[in-house]
């Protein structure tokens, strides 16, 4: 069983639950009903019709797509930069998808940690998606992945994330050039109502609060290479940040057009580090996953001009 807490604001008067649903998060009116979703109003069950108000908590609960008898465990190659008896540390390879999901039972990133540490499924029984999982990567960025072996470490880690005691730093390449070397970018995000798949920054106060340092690190004559670090956890939080500059991120097939110069470019981003603590070690720890070489190869041919 999975879950969805949403906040609701914003509203200008009262609006159906399915509607506002719908218009906040990755799940269609008609998707609720198929997969017999069950919604939760202030902690009390609702039906989809019921209107709420600015204040309301809904609580969706989404109940799994297969058993986990149906997630099979996979062999995958992967890259791991640290592993302990409570938690693995990997750089994830750009267009592996985390957790399953509709359209991607297999191939995922859980399919391979399951594969690998075959005490996942045990230590989870609960969460048949998403054993271990912290915290998640789009399909198409890559960089350091960490993921919780047990209960107690999972809860652990959570914690960091929710309290942002995490630091993130991200590096990327944009098309065009930041308005200077450093700086600040402050906005609220909402779900784009003209394509849901994206997100957006509104006019005014409306949505979640996103906040994202920059940093340049090499500019180049319509492009920039730079290092970006998110210091809130909003969905495609960097990517609509770079596209509001006017500068989006290379490769970038959502927020931005496809490259005269480089057609075939990937998204070009990456989580480079993370710090963070980690169970029974006093120190916060610093993972780096390398820069891949499909920034190497970009900002190689760059620099030949």
């Amino acid at each position: 069983m999975q879950k969805l807490i949403l906040t609701v604001e914003d509203l200008e008067s009262s609006r159906r639950a399915d509607c506002y649903i719908a218009e906040n998060s990755d799940l269609t009116r008609s998707r609720l009903k198929a997969d017999g979703c069950t919604v939760r109003i202030n902690g009390t069950e609702a039906k989809l019709s019921k209107n709420v108000c600015n204040g309301d908590e809904i609580t969706v609960e989404i109940p799994d797509p297969r058993n986990m008898d149906e997630i099979v465990s996979e062999p995958m190659d992967l890259d791991i930069i640290y592993e302990d008896d409570n938690v693995i540390v990997l750089n994830k390879q750009q267009g592996v998808v985390v957790h399953p999901a509709a359209g991607n039972f297999t191939g995922t990133l859980v399919n391979g940690l399951l594969y690998h540490s075959h005490e996942l499924e045990e230590e989870f029984e609960e969460d048949t998606v998403r054993p271990g999982i912290v915290h998640r990567l789009d399909k198409d960025t890559s960089g350091v992945l960490i993921v919780a072996k047990n209960a107690a470490a999972h809860e652990f880690l959570s914690r960091q994330f929710r309290d942002r005691v995490t630091c993130k730093t991200y590096v990327a390449i944009v098309r065009g050039k930041l308005p200077s070397r450093h700086d600040m970018i402050e906005t609220y995000l909402t779900r784009d109502r003209q394509n849901r798949k994206k997100f957006t920054v509104p006019s005014g106060e409306k949505g979640k609060f996103a906040s994202t340092e920059y940093t340049v690190i090499k500019e180049f004559d319509r492009y920039t290479y730079c290092s970006l670090q998110p210091h809130t956890g909003r969905t495609h939080q960097l990517r609509v940040h770079m596209q509001y500059l006017n500068v989006p991120i290379l490769g970038d097939p959502l927020y931005s057009r496809k490259d005269s110069r480089f057609p075939d470019a990937a998204l070009m981003l990456h989580a480079r580090r993370l710090e963070i603590f980690i169970p029974g070690v006093e120190e916060k720890q610093v993972f780096e996953a390398p820069v891949p070489q499909r920034f190497l190869d970009i900002l190689s041919e760059l620099e030949k001009y």
